[in-house]
């Protein structure tokens, strides 16, 4: 039997007092490539943030990479947070350090401090995203795509099983999101992370076609038939 990564049962999303998303009930397992899509104001990044322990799940259940939801505060959702890759559109990467060094960053927050294993890990995900020859290289002398790679890999970095990815093309050209597409689509293929990303692409979605989750109304609707 697949291994559950993600699973939400009974679940209403709130923002603040305000319920966003009522009964909502997900499950997807390792290696999985789920689409969220939904109109703006449905719910979407609601729902990405309860996933991520951003907002509290109040009612019914929800685990995640084995952390329970409703358990999570302030002191677990960093432990929460090591286990997933959370890749965002607008990059966050540091501009004042080059990228071998903002992957350095992340390790070191999370805990990281033998100097070899570090060099190693971010040696493995720069070539995991065929970037290994751009470590020394800063943000700004990237072009969109290679930074959305350097996003990626920072995703990486702590092996997650799942990463929550936030309009990963939103900002690129459809050449550019075909590549990071495929590049996604092969790290959940060949190294069994779970993926859900929420996008507004319909393009990508004709072109590399997996199970989609549509946010609508209040509820959240499992292999969504998608009009494109």
């Amino acid at each position: 039997m697949a291994e559950t990564i993600l699973e939400l049962e009974h679940a209403n999303i709130y923002q603040g007092q305000s319920l966003i998303l009522q009964d909502v009930n997900i499950r997807v397992n390792r290696g999985e490539f789920v689409y969220l899509v939904g109109k703006t104001g449905t719910g979407k990044s609601s729902l990405l943030k309860t996933l991520y322990g951003e907002l509290k799940l109040k009612e019914g259940e929800g685990t995640v990479v084995g952390y329970k939801l409703r358990d999570m505060d302030w002191k677990k959702i960093p432990f929460l947070r090591r286990n997933l890759g959370i890749v965002f559109q607008d990059f966050q990467l540091l501009t004042d350090r080059n990228v071998h060094d903002n992957l350095k960053f992340v390790l070191r927050a999370t805990g990281w401090k033998d100097e070899k294993l570090l060099e190693e890990k971010i040696a493995d995900v720069l070539d995991k995203v065929g970037l290994k020859t751009k470590g020394f290289k800063f943000p700004f002398e990237l072009s969109g795509g290679e930074q959305q790679r350097v996003d990626v890999a920072r995703a990486l970095l702590n092996s997650p099983k799942l990463i929550l990815a936030d309009e990963p093309t939103g900002n690129l050209d459809p050449e550019t999101s075909d590549e990071i597409m495929q590049l996604l689509f092969h790290i959940s293929r060949d190294f069994g992370t779970a993926i859900v990303m929420a996008t507004h692409d319909y393009r990508v979605i004709s072109k590399f076609p997996a199970r989609t989750i549509r946010t609508d109304r209040g509820k959240v609707i499992d292999n969504a038939a998608i009009t494109l």
